[in-house]
């Protein structure tokens, strides 16, 4: 059996029910049930849908709420319809943000955030729809940092191997938004947070850099993650400045636990990587094979494909290996390409030099339908990856060290491109044994 042309069906058939056992929009509508719904009717009710999956966890709120909303917004990274014409017939404003670095627009709908927080009184209901991307896409800095001293930094710690809670932590220190800020902003409002989690172990702190939630981390912690990624030197005056003025304690630190506004929120999980996984083990069964488990992917993504490559080489057959979770690239080149499809190059190099006795595939791809600034969700890959991208001219090992994963992915026909998904639990890595 050639498994680059027999296992994609089984691979992208195990995705597809993966990533529906978690669409957002379903999510929302179950945990905004009928008796929810009512406690809900006859208040002041004002909604926020920031994130990657904002639109359908939008559009599922609107149909699941009896009674209309006092005023709502949606921040998304692309305005899509029908589910745009449907939320602005109801009064939704809608914002772009960008993603995954923040721009103009992101801060354009940041200080939308603000003015409608600000409106905002004891006895009213915040419903805030949060997934993955609100960092990016929502942004208000901290007076006297600018966007471009924010980008900057953000930039340069997505360069390192800095984990997204490091990132996290640097960001929400320099924002008006984030760390519980949105909270504090809120006059007393209760707030409902219902909540699409792609982060480890579902940290309220760090989805979306947590604006509803506590937040541990410190200004000192802050400079700490810059000093540590030998950043502290490149970051700008303003930011070094506004840090060392919260680590004196010139400045409000970010909300932490036991703080009186956190009494009227209510963060749920609604979804996350674990209930995708646990879709991804029933698909596999029912296509024959024995679900394992193979870990998390945190890590280096390059480091992560080769062990699980070198781990399903001398797997016993019919198993699907199954992990998930959020790879980091090391970026030592200008090339192009994301953590997943890196992850899967990686696993076909590995897969190549072992030539298993039983023929093994694997998929690695982002839960959104979006690996890295790419038009994939993410790559295949098989033991004869790596042939097919030579014999069209490319080096996989110098492309590989390069970060130039898309290209060979490309060229060898392993790119995975699934489209927009509706959801957002970070990536799910597939490995077949047949």
């Amino acid at each position: 059996m050639n498994p680059s042309e027999n296992s994609r069906a089984d691979l992208a058939g195990i995705f597809r029910d993966a990533v529906a056992a978690v669409d957002a929009g379903v999510l929302v509508t179950q945990a905004l049930d009928a008796q929810l719904t009512q406690h809900l009717s006859g208040r002041r009710v004002i909604a926020l849908a920031v994130g990657k999956a904002a639109l359908p966890m939008a559009v599922a709120a609107q149909e699941a709420l009896s009674a209309p909303l006092a005023h709502a917004i949606a921040i998304a990274p692309a305005i899509q319809s029908p589910p745009a014409a449907v939320l602005r017939a109801h009064g939704w404003q809608l914002y772009l943000g960008g993603h995954p670095l923040p721009d103009r627009n992101s801060l354009i709908a940041g200080h939308a955030v603000l003015a409608m927080a600000a409106r905002l009184n004891a006895g009213d209901l915040l419903l805030v729809l949060l997934s993955g991307g609100a960092s990016a896409m929502m942004v208000a800095p901290s007076p006297g940092i600018s966007l471009e001293d924010k980008l900057a930094i953000t930039q340069a710690l997505l360069r390192t191997r800095a984990s997204i809670g490091e990132i996290n932590t640097v960001r929400k220190h320099l924002s008006q938004l984030k760390g519980g800020r949105l909270v504090a902003a809120a006059n007393g409002a209760e707030v409902l947070a219902l909540i699409l989690s792609d982060v480890r172990g579902n940290d309220l702190a760090t989805i979306g850099s947590g604006p509803t939630a506590s937040d541990p981390s410190s200004f000192e912690q802050a400079r700490a993650v810059l000093i540590r990624h030998k950043l502290w030197g490149r970051a700008h005056e303003s930011v070094r400045s506004l840090l060392e003025a919260g680590m004196a304690g010139e400045l409000e630190e970010t909300l932490k636990a036991g703080d009186p506004r956190l009494r009227e929120v209510r963060n749920v999980i609604v979804g996350d990587n674990d209930r995708a996984l646990v879709a991804a083990a029933n698909s596999a069964r029912r296509r024959g094979f024995e679900p394992h488990a193979g870990g998390h992917l945190y890590g280096e993504a390059r480091e992560l494909g080769r062990r699980l490559a070198r781990a399903m080489a001398q797997a016993p057959p019919r198993q699907c290996w199954l992990a998930g979770g959020e790879p980091v690239v090391e970026v030592r080149g200008r090339g192009r390409g994301g953590r997943a499809q890196e992850l899967a190059l990686a696993a076909a190099l590995e897969l190549e030099r072992l030539q298993p006795s039983r023929p093994v595939a694997l998929l690695c791809a982002g839960s959104d339908g979006v690996d890295g600034p790419t038009d994939a969700a993410g790559g295949f890959a098989d033991c004869t990856s790596s042939m097919r991208a030579r014999s069209r001219g490319l080096d996989p090992v110098a492309e590989l060290a390069r970060n130039n994963s898309y290209p060979v992915l490309a060229a060898a026909g392993d790119l995975f491109k699934s489209g927009a998904t509706r959801t957002n639990v970070a990536d799910l890595f597939i490995g077949l044994v047949y």
